[in-house]
């Protein structure tokens, strides 16, 4: 009886200390903060301009904007995946986004934008460059369209239901970081754990918006009846693109998910 006791208290004890590595550590297991991947260029003709810009509690943030020759110009912000360097994408802007302008920010703490990052401060750090991207003259504000990629659309969703964009593009979504997280660790209480939950779900019946969702049907690390909740709850008009074969991180590998981006901002920016 002693010894059952012993092995008890110590599956007891070993558990409370892997939920409580799981609470100290999340930010780790979140968020891969990228250095700068060296020197970026526009596409041809177009122009780069390098952006710094000081969030609302002094953090410095820093990233690109690169733009065709006509102005004002239409927008498009995107918001990266957790292990993600955007300024890296400037010289492929035309190619999946036509002739529109492109707003690559670093997360904090990644790039050469400083601070740690986290679900509250990056959702606010988002509003405040949409407020400013807006505010520019050779920004066209009324076609400001956001384009989060994977965590990325955890925060485009809420910019989405604070800002006046025009329409949203959604690349491998998920409803919530809470619900993907319980079907990784079903065995630890993942609602009381998680700090930065980044519920889409909740927000996304209130975005009455135009909204691409595009999703790999072998994609294992957010499977995609986790896209589909998304866009099944989704406020506005929804459209699905489901790429056969494709994975987590090759979607943009194929010419073909280029051309599902430019086709719907065609019809929708």
């Amino acid at each position: 009886m002693a010894t059952l006791k012993f092995f008890a208290a110590a599956a007891v004890v070993g558990y409370l200390a892997i939920a409580l590595l799981v609470w100290v550590m999340q930010e780790r297991l979140l968020f891969y903060p990228r250095p700068l991947g060296g020197p970026v260029g526009p596409p041809p003709g177009w122009s780069l301009e390098e952006v710094q810009l000081a969030a609302r509690d002094g953090t410095a943030l820093a990233g690109v904007l690169v733009k065709p020759r006509a102005s004002p110009a239409p927008l498009i912000i995107y918001y990266g995946g957790n292990a993600e360097e955007p300024t890296s994408y400037a010289g492929e802007a035309a190619k999946t986004y036509g002739e529109r302008a492109v707003l690559l920010m670093n997360y904090r703490g990644f790039g050469a934008s400083g601070g740690k990052p986290g679900e509250k401060a990056l959702v606010s750090d988002a509003l405040e460059i949409f407020d400013w991207a807006a505010k520019r003259p050779d920004i066209d504000a009324t076609r400001i369209a956001l384009h989060g990629r994977s965590l990325g659309t955890g925060v485009a969703v809420q910019v989405a239901a604070e800002r006046p964009a025009r329409c949203v593009i959604l690349t491998s979504p998920f409803d919530s970081a809470r619900t993907v997280a319980k079907k990784i660790y079903p065995w630890l209480p993942v609602g009381l754990l998680l700090r930065h939950p980044f519920d889409s779900l909740a927000v996304a019946p209130k975005v009455r918006l135009p909204a691409l969702v595009i999703m790999g049907d072998a994609d294992t690390l957010i499977p995609p009846a986790h896209s589909e909740a998304l866009a099944a709850a989704w406020g506005g008009m929804a459209e699905r693109l489901v790429m056969k074969g494709f994975g987590h991180n090759d979607l943009s590998l194929t010419p073909a998910y280029d051309a599902a981006i430019r086709d719907f901002l065609e019809r929708n920016h």
